[in-house]
């Protein structure tokens, strides 16, 4: 019995339930998958599944040997993935991740720089604001504004961000900015959508934390939108550095309160790139964390590598 197709073949069956599906699954008969699944709880003595004419259940026994051998064979294909990647040239397809404003504003041009450094390695990169698991999700790199707090990762830190509250001069044209942090309840303020319905933003001071609680001219779960919003002199929008640089520097937003640290949770976040923590690191996954820190690590690189339309000038990792 080839002992690793069975186990395949017994995973397939406890995410189915359904042996002609495995079978065409694999291409063999679903006599053939009956047999080897007999033979497996034959070697093992334990009962994994009860079949009958219209369906499949696991055993208790069942279930905890298919939770296993999910963790085994994708380590077993992660192994053989490793050491390929010794022997050849970097390529394949590498799955990124990313909250929605870094991946729209820093990483698309050096995905594009990076294609002409190494051809081969195709980026599919898909950009949500809700959390992932690298490995069920089968995403090679996350890129996150928080720490990751999962076992079996490794993270990398780019860089620590600050979050600017802004707004459009005009909006500012026709009342006073801001000058201490309560003086935002005088304001329109454009919130992002959080759990809970209570709004409040955090204004850190040397040491002292003041708490402001508000309520929200507008909420939404896109920071592009608030961006926007902001843009249009709708209000208050609290975003990260990097997202507004440009916007200030172009004199489209303003800055208040800068002599504050302003967050909506907390003050440690910054650009996290998180990847499994596995013995060897894939060259693919390797050579595009090295390239996108070399081009934004940093308190200054990342405000350089934001809204960048132009290639970069590739040079090859270190």
């Amino acid at each position: 019995m080839d002992k690793l197709r069975a186990m395949e073949l017994f995973l397939s069956i406890s995410q189915t339930r359904n042996f002609s599906e495995t079978a065409r699954r694999f291409g063999i008969s679903a006599t053939g998958v009956s047999r080897m699944i007999t033979e497996i709880e034959d070697q093992m003595k334990v009962k994994l599944l009860l079949r009958s004419t219209r369906q499949v259940t696991l055993t208790e026994s069942g279930q905890e040997y298919a939770r296993q051998l999910e963790d085994i064979l994708w380590r077993i294909k992660e192994l053989q993935a490793n050491v390929t990647a010794i022997s050849s040239a970097p390529q394949g397809q590498l799955r990124v991740h990313s909250r929605v404003m870094f991946g729209l504003g820093v990483l698309p041009p050096l995905v594009a720089a990076f294609r002409k450094l190494y051809p081969a390695i195709h980026i599919q990169l898909t950009l949500t604001e809700a959390p992932v698991d690298l490995r069920r999700d089968q995403f090679d790199i996350d890129f996150r504004i928080s720490p990751p707090v999962e076992a079996g990762v490794k993270r990398r830190m780019l860089f620590q961000s600050e979050r600017y509250l802004v707004s459009a001069p005009s909006y500012l044209a026709d009342r006073p900015a801001p000058r201490v942090p309560e003086d935002i309840l005088a304001h329109e303020c454009l919130a992002y959508q959080l759990p809970g319905d209570r709004y409040t933003w955090l204004f850190k001071q040397q040491d002292a934390v003041n708490e402001i609680v508000f309520q929200p001219r507008h909420v939404s779960n896109s920071g592009i939108a608030l961006l926007e919003l902001a843009r249009l002199g709708e209000g208050l929008a609290l975003l990260d550095d990097y997202t507004v640089h440009n916007d200030i520097r172009l004199g489209r937003l303003v800055r208040v309160l800068d002599d504050h640290r302003i967050s909506n949770k907390g003050f440690d976040e910054g650009m996290y790139a998180t990847i499994l923590d596995t013995p060897i690191i894939p060259a693919k996954i390797r050579l595009f964390l090295d390239f996108v820190a070399e081009h934004v690590a940093g308190r200054e690189l990342r405000f350089v590598a934001h809204g960048r339309t132009a290639g970069l000038d590739p040079q090859p990792a270190g």
